[in-house]
């Protein structure tokens, strides 16, 4: 098989030369959302994850929101086995991935009725016109196609035959046509660049690394990819094409991220800042997988992944590797949360520092693996027996969770405990630029281990003798000389720490371990009030942090008062929330859950918080936040 042919890649140079290459109308926008949906096995995250790619390299500021099956190869052709990968980008800071689409590209009739609803009027839709056949209709129940009656005429309508045009350009390099069929991804991401004035020499790199050991499919896809250029170049069908310049972002080094390779390099960082060496143990779940296969890649970092049999083995091993002297981490989402809290609860009682990366998903049970909620905080605020308190820290987007990562860490190991980082699909999957820090700029984590006895006479280490001001015990490395001690799942006693059934003893270990918690230091809760006149706060957590901020402003510049908050320490909460609380007349918590904070803010404060949930595996859309904030500031919001 030839990978020296190129057919039609000079195919825009012989037109010019003829005078057949037409002027396209270049319109210049600060923003577009475009949708690529497909089957599961179309390629679209591939797709859209490429896009991406050349959006951050031009310099936009950009978000994404990938949604794909749980099955790893869901029935072909039929709604649940839709794939689809929505990007916004812009020539300015936005917050989230868009609500609807601008340009949806449905590459099937399963695609085209799973996303047509959130299509605005007007707007493009392009289609490939080669999966429209009777049987894929009926598959989705189709009843006519909808290319042939008038049920599309609301829209800017492209119909390509995206298979027959890539298998004809493939033809002289001797792939099959099923083959060839299956590049036909490319042909529609070169169709879109070239619609949006992208480069094509990163995705052509990107092509010939990946099938570095198979060139002939990378120079088949490359040609695919050209060909689907050179399509937008001639066709009669599009008269317009459109540039985002690059967004005026802060001075620095960016790099597209997503939020589980920021959680990875955030976990590295940290082991790096304390000098220790980082034990993963955990076992793969969707969707917090990514973690385990981004760090096994540097064990020159100082780090071990452990992939153990199960989720329980995953967590002990993690927690004998804090006992050792490591930084303990596992991975995981809400199933094996619940299948690791025994351990968790020891690593309370042995106060020792572990890392528990929850990267939360739709429940109960197996749920909705591939979908994002929010509702694994009451579980790690209180899934456990008996009295242990654990921090737990939530980042708001894909970029912060490497700082977010740091942070945990920090706290663990300060603090010599457990903590918990709330993640969820939606920062795991979602992709933003990232302002890479500069090394110097980052704290400095060192650890001081324990190397004398300690005990009033000195001459033996207590264990449970605990610091002054963090309440933190001493942290001793089995095997150093003079410091053999023993600890355990038992109540121990204060101090010497034997094992204990004293009550009074019990009752003080219990409260030593809840004032250490609640003694961690966090960063006070900043406000967004502009004005400084709103009456209304609306008061997020974790990934609600983009809809909310889009919300905003989209009520303030309707011109209505709204103040924001965002919370990243769910457990202590902020020092000042309180009285942030206490200042405006009514206080908006949007989550993916059933009101979890809510419910916590409520006990906590007595403050009559209003709660807006939502848990259908979706973010929440800005313009549905910005209807309840309007109503909220209008006084009709119910209670």
């Amino acid at each position: 098989m030839s990978t020296d042919t190129e057919v039609g890649a000079d195919l825009p140079d012989r037109l010019v030369a003829h005078g057949e290459i037409r002027q396209t109308e270049v319109r210049q926008t600060h923003r577009v959302v475009i949708r690529f949906a497909g089957d599961s096995g179309d390629g679209m995250q591939l797709t859209g994850d490429r896009f991406t790619s050349e959006a951050a390299a031009f310099g936009n500021d950009l978000a994404t929101l990938p949604n794909f099956p749980a099955e790893i190869r869901a029935p072909a052709g039929t709604l649940p086995g839709v794939s689809s990968f929505q990007l916004h980008f812009a020539d300015y800071d936005i917050l989230t991935p868009g609500d609807r689409p601008d340009v949806l590209v449905a590459m099937n009739p399963a695609a085209l009725k799973a996303n047509l609803k959130d299509l605005p009027h007007g707007q493009v839709l392009i289609v490939n016109t080669d999966e429209f056949t009777k049987r894929n209709l009926a598959k989705v129940g189709y009843e006519s196609n909808p290319l042939e009656d008038d049920s599309l005429a609301p829209y800017q309508v492209h119909q390509v035959a995206m298979a027959t045009i890539t298998r004809t350009a493939l033809e002289p390099t001797g792939m099959s046509k099923k083959d060839a069929e299956r590049a036909k991804n490319m042909f529609a991401l070169g169709l879109l660049s070239w619609m949006y004035h992208r480069g094509t020499e990163g995705t052509e790199q990107f092509l010939r690394e990946k099938f570095a050991k198979k060139p002939e499919l990378a120079e088949a896809n490359i040609l695919a990819f050209r060909t689907g250029w050179n399509y937008g170049e001639t066709t009669e069908s599009f008269a317009v094409t459109y540039e985002v310049a690059p967004a005026a972002l802060p001075t620095g080094t960016y790099r597209q991220i997503t939020g589980n390779l920021a959680l990875a390099y955030g976990v590295v960082a940290a082991g790096q800042l304390s000098k220790l060496p980082v034990f993963l143990g955990t076992y793969p779940i969707t969707p917090a997988s990514d973690v385990l296969h981004e760090l096994s890649k540097h064990k020159g970092m100082g780090v071990t992944t452990f992939q153990a049999e199960d989720e329980i083995a995953g967590i002990g091993a993690a927690l004998g590797a804090s006992f050792g002297g490591a930084l303990g981490v596992t991975s995981t989402s809400g199933p094996g949360v619940a299948l690791k809290s025994e351990t968790i609860g020891l690593a309370v009682a042995l106060e020792l520092p572990l890392l528990i990366l929850d990267v939360q998903r739709g429940g109960p049970s197996t749920g909705l693996p591939t979908k994002t909620e929010q509702a694994d905080l009451l579980q790690a605020m209180y899934g456990r027996n008996g009295e242990a308190p654990v921090p737990i820290i939530a980042p708001a987007s894909p970029s912060e969770c490497f700082d977010a990562a740091i942070q945990a860490a920090h706290i663990a190991l300060k603090y010599r405990t457990p903590v918990f980082l709330l993640s969820d699909g939606a920062i795991a999957n979602g992709s933003e630029p990232w302002n890479v820090p500069d090394v110097a700029d980052l704290p400095d984590l060192s650890v001081e281990f324990a190397t004398e006895p300690n005990s009033p006479d000195g001459s033996e280490f207590w264990p449970y003798l605990r610091d002054d001001d963090t309440l933190a015990r001493p942290w001793a490395v089995p095997g150093t000389p003079g410091l053999e001690h023993r600890i355990g799942g038992l109540e121990k006693a204060d101090g010497r720490g034997s094992i204990s059934y004293d009550p009074d003893n019990h009752d003080r270990m219990v409260r030593l371990r809840q004032a250490k918690i609640d003694g961690v230091e966090v960063d006070d809760v900043t406000v967004d009030d502009p004005s400084g006149e709103a009456e209304v706060l609306v008061l997020g957590w974790g990934s609600t942090f983009g809809p909310i901020g889009a919300a905003c402003r989209r009520v303030r510049a309707a011109g209505m008062n709204v103040a924001q908050a965002h919370v990243r320490s769910m457990n202590p909460l902020p020092g000042n929330l309180g009285d942030v609380l206490a200042r405006y007349r009514r206080v908006v918590v949007p989550e993916m859950n059933l009101g979890q904070f809510a419910m916590m803010l409520r006990a906590k404060y007595l403050v009559d918080v209003r709660s807006y949930t939502k848990v259908a595996g979706l973010p929440f859309q800005a313009e549905e936040l910005a209807g309840v904030l309007t109503d909220a500031v209008k006084g009709d919001l119910p209670a």
